[in-house]
């Protein structure tokens, strides 16, 4: 049977708002953001121009040491594909294939880091582990990866805007 995914929108709400810092970021070139009395830089979130650009940083990430050390699945290869429709990035567990739309309403909002980064944290999924797909065992591997890869900043940015959420982790 499967696991109630309870708190799906809590966490795309809060990839959202965080989504929305990070292109405000780049539109004003204001890095320096406040979170709860602390100023935080941002780092740059990369953006992706093809779905090959995609395939190659999946690649480049997967054979990270500290992501082969921490995931068994990281030894499995991804797949990236162009998904057909405009609606949102998907992981397809059979066969290990990253699904990206490349343009909703002129923009190609999901070739960019942290949508990557979520789809890969559904990769790294233990295989026959039960658990919600979005649950607090996703979210800690998540934040792990955007903590290793975007950096701490945006790691602490997200987990913050999680738990403002109401998003377990972990």
């Amino acid at each position: 049977m499967a696991v109630r995914d309870a708190q799906r929108s809590q966490v795309y709400d809060a990839e959202g708002l965080v989504r929305g810092m990070f292109d405000r970021a780049d539109e004003f070139g204001a890095r320096t953001v406040e979170l709860h009395g602390s100023h935080l830089t941002l780092p740059i979130e990369r953006r992706f121009a093809s779905v090959e650009s995609v395939q190659t940083y999946v690649d480049r990430v997967l054979a990270l040491n500290w992501v082969l050390a921490q995931w068994d699945r990281a030894k499995v290869a991804v797949t990236v594909r162009t998904r057909s429709g405009a609606k949102a990035a998907h992981y397809e567990s059979d066969g290990a294939v990253l699904a990206v739309p490349l343009h909703t309403g002129g923009t190609a909002w999901a070739l960019r880091e942290l949508v990557i980064l979520h789809e890969l944290a559904h990769h790294l999924e233990p295989e026959l582990a039960d658990v919600a797909p979005h649950g607090p065992e996703f979210c800690a591997r998540y934040l792990e990866l955007v903590d290793g890869v975007i950096g701490p900043e945006a790691a602490l940015l997200l987990r913050t805007t999680m738990y403002s959420c109401g998003v377990r982790i972990s």
